[in-house]
């Protein structure tokens, strides 16, 4: 079945889609090619989705773009992972103004090399006033260290007596995790045939549906990405109330 844009009912979309974009290495190894070859290709997907995400009217667009257990690896691709991440955002910079996108980023910033942080500042300084997309980059982020910060915030405030112990619930903690500003997201797509969340957004993905595709991200298109929307849309969303309680 081909996919398209005109196949949305835009009166039913997400406002927010997080993404795991997985399988650059995998579809490297299978093209004989090396794994950062692998990450080069997955940056045009990424402006494809974007553009996708763009045009069919998402607010939201979080991209699961370095977790913190990606630190984790050989320190040579670390090394150009963050000099491809630092170029990019760069190159980009023109793209996002000219398109009314807003970037922001989520992550432990204070282990991002000085030169990744720079063009990050710069890039949501000049984009900060955009009204269209905001895109979220999650850059050294896992949900457990998000969760373990935000109890540490929490503690502090009652420790220091500006809370009480009674105020603290799932709001409070909602709106205190790195994310608390944005809308929960309505549709999680990953990537590459895994079928696991990998530390990501793990509160604010509690009632969030799932779309897995089995191709690596350098070979999702925008179709995959309408495929997505679609499947999305013929699902209906209970939050553990029955079919009946919403009609």
């Amino acid at each position: 079945m081909h996919y398209s844009i005109e196949n949305i009912n835009k009166e039913r979309l997400p406002s927010h889609i997080a993404v795991i974009m997985d399988g650059n290495g995998r579809w490297a190894k299978k093209m004989g090619r090396s794994r950062i070859f692998g990450h080069q290709q997955g940056i045009k997907t990424v402006r494809k989705m974007v553009e996708a995400a763009a045009e069919t009217g998402i607010k939201y667009l979080t991209l699961f773009t370095f977790s913190t257990e990606n630190w984790q690896r050989p320190p040579k691709e670390i090394t150009a992972l963050m000099g491809l991440l630092s170029k990019t955002i760069k190159g980009e910079l023109t793209s996002l103004l000219k398109n009314n996108i807003r970037l922001n980023v989520i992550g432990d910033y204070g282990r991002l090399p000085d030169a990744v942080k720079k063009e990050i500042d710069e890039a949501m300084f000049k984009t900060q006033n955009n009204t269209g997309l905001t895109l979220i980059m999650a850059i050294s982020y896992s949900a457990k260290w998000d969760i373990v910060n935000t109890t540490k915030k929490i503690a502090l405030l009652v420790s220091d007596n500006k809370l009480q112990i009674q105020d603290v619930n799932e709001e409070l903690f909602t709106k205190m995790l790195s994310t608390g500003i944005y809308p929960f997201p309505e549709l999680l797509i990953r990537t590459s045939g895994e079928y696991r969340l990998s530390n990501f957004l793990l509160w604010e993905l509690a009632y969030t549906e799932m779309f897995f595709s089995r191709k690596n991200w350098p070979e999702f298109e925008k179709e995959d990405f309408y495929e997505a929307l679609i499947n999305y849309q013929k699902r209906e969303r209970r939050f553990g109330k029955v079919s009946e309680q919403l009609n």
